[in-house]
């Protein structure tokens, strides 16, 4: 069966020339985007049976980084649907015929148990309806790709192409973000950039925004500063990261700006010998990052709020509200995205509006119950384990090992920074069901799985 699904070059491009030809002929008589994306259908057939981690990349790049979103003539497209489809059945036909190298995990493990918990508490959640479009809409397809990204990341050019994608499409949302906030479009309480607000784009709370900036900006850190690569790609890194984090500074994001300390700090740390100097460095540089993000001159959570902020009381309540839903519903929690409809039965303070939790750690162990959070967090600790050991392995020595991997040691600094980054963050964003935290989980099992590190 291998060898019918087997494709010769020439056929490739005797299928897309055609392809081509459908999609200008069906243009010709209709133009309507729908008729065209149904053109695409061979390329993508011909992409998920010899390249089914592209497509799988691509998948990610548009469901969570919302490039449909962020250029919004692809958005009539139905990209995300598209992939999302052609993604599955290419991995289902790829598993068929064992094209892929299938392997289990202790890391895949505890995943399976966090997410057969959140599948349980869905179930049981208090608001059944918003925990099953949750889980539906975006749970399923986050668990999917991690099995996905961690069996079909196998060779160091996949490992290059998920590098050099991530940075690419960081930079994309950052110089839209930045065009919009020199234009004025979309910015909340007048100061804060957001993407896509007005077609309701999830890229339009810029505490969101900022937290899937800050995930490509670990990945163009580490092309900087991981010797081995190329001019090019190291430039590439550099100005990509000041890209990423001027769009970051533009949403004045507390949590975003800390996260992008913790970033910074993670490489500076295995850099700077002299780790007092570098702790009061790393100091200066958030206050720095706070003054020119101009935080003081936020609507809310700004300088004119005497004492604790409003912004930060609003927090406390909201954190005060989950630890009530972890105490009444300790094992499975209130459910995935259930937070907000149980915020007026448990917070202390009532304003008129239920609120949303503003922390993962927090949001995790309202939503998922206190298993539900030692499942997450010892989530968490592996991909710590395996990013350090990783590094160690992959850590080139001088003169530089004739067998040593830039991409790999590029990748594996990337995923330890993207965690710190993550961790710091996430105290202050709700990131427990996103795609961050997993993408890292499935690039940590595929990094181990290259570099021999865990025991099968």
């Amino acid at each position: 069966m291998n060898n019918i699904l087997i494709i010769n070059r020439w056929q490739q491009v005797l299928i897309a020339l055609i392809s081509v030809l459908m999609i200008g002929l069906t243009w010709y008589q209709l133009p309507h985007p729908a008729l065209a994306a149904i053109a695409l259908l061979p390329l993508l057939l011909i992409a998920g049976l010899q390249m089914p981690f592209l497509l799988c990349l691509a998948f990610i790049a548009f469901s969570f980084f919302r490039l449909h979103e962020v250029f919004p003539t692809l958005y009539s497209l139905k990209i995300p649907q598209l992939l999302a489809v052609g993604t599955l059945g290419s991995l289902l036909v790829n598993l068929i015929t064992q094209r892929i190298n299938v392997f289990w995990c202790r890391e895949m493990s505890v995943f399976s148990c966090f997410f057969l918990l959140v599948v349980i508490g869905a179930l049981f959640a208090t608001n059944r309806g918003a925990a099953m479009s949750s889980l539906n809409g975006t749970y399923i397809k986050i668990a999917t790709m991690v099995l996905a990204i961690s069996w079909l990341l196998q060779k160091e050019r996949q490992f290059k192409g998920l590098l050099v994608s991530m940075a690419v499409c960081g930079i994309s949302l950052a110089v839209v973000a930045l065009y919009n906030k020199n234009a004025g479009i979309g910015l909340v309480e007048g100061t804060r950039v957001t993407i896509g607000r007005n077609i309701g784009s999830m890229l339009g709370d810029p505490n969101d925004l900022s937290l899937v900036l800050l995930f490509p900006a670990s990945f163009t850190l580490a092309m900087f500063l991981t010797p081995g690569l190329s001019k090019f790609w190291k430039l590439f890194g550099l100005v990509g990261f000041i890209t990423i984090v001027c769009a970051i500074i533009a949403t004045q994001s507390r949590g975003g700006l800390l996260g992008s300390c913790a970033v910074t700090g993670i490489f500076a740390w295995r850099r700077v010998k002299n780790k007092a100097l570098l702790i009061s460095l790393g100091l200066v540089a958030l206050m720095v990052l706070f003054a020119l993000a101009g935080v003081s001159d936020r609507a809310s959570g700004g300088a004119q709020e005497a004492g604790i902020d409003e912004s930060a009381m609003g927090r406390i309540y909201a954190w005060q509200a989950a630890m009530g839903m972890a105490l009444h519903h300790p094992l499975l929690g209130v459910g995935i995205n259930n937070f907000i409809s149980n915020y007026f039965e448990y917070s202390p303070h009532w304003d008129g509006q239920n609120h949303a939790v503003h922390s993962t750690w927090f949001g995790v162990l309202a939503e998922t119950g206190i298993l539900g959070l030692m499942l997450f967090t010892t989530m968490i600790i592996m991909i710590a384990r395996i990013s350090y050991t990783s590094i160690n392995r992959l850590r080139p020595q001088i003169p530089i090992q004739q067998h040593y991997s830039p991409t790999l040691y590029a990748c594996a600094q990337a995923v330890q920074a993207g965690l710190a980054g993550f961790c710091v963050s996430a105290t202050f964003l709700t990131m427990g069901f996103t795609w961050p935290i997993y993408i890292l989980l499935a690039l940590a099992i595929a990094l181990s799985q290259q570099t021999k590190i865990i025991r099968l």
